[in-house]
């Protein structure tokens, strides 16, 4: 199973934290998706940022 993460909200004015944990996920700009594996390391980074983002799963 793999989880679709789309970034919603800016990044502009956020914590460097969460900034770092977007791009790691590979979102820079409003709009960008990425597919990543569904796993605790990939969920830990989602509750991080859970606010700036939307996430659906893929079969």
């Amino acid at each position: 199973m793999a989880l679709r993460i789309e970034l919603v909200k800016s990044l502009n004015g956020r914590l460097k934290g969460q900034i770092a944990t977007a791009n790691a996920l590979g979102l820079r700009k409003i709009g960008d998706a990425t597919v990543q594996p569904d796993n605790p390391a990939t969920k830990g980074k989602i509750n991080k940022i859970v606010h700036l983002i939307k996430v659906t799963e893929e079969n």
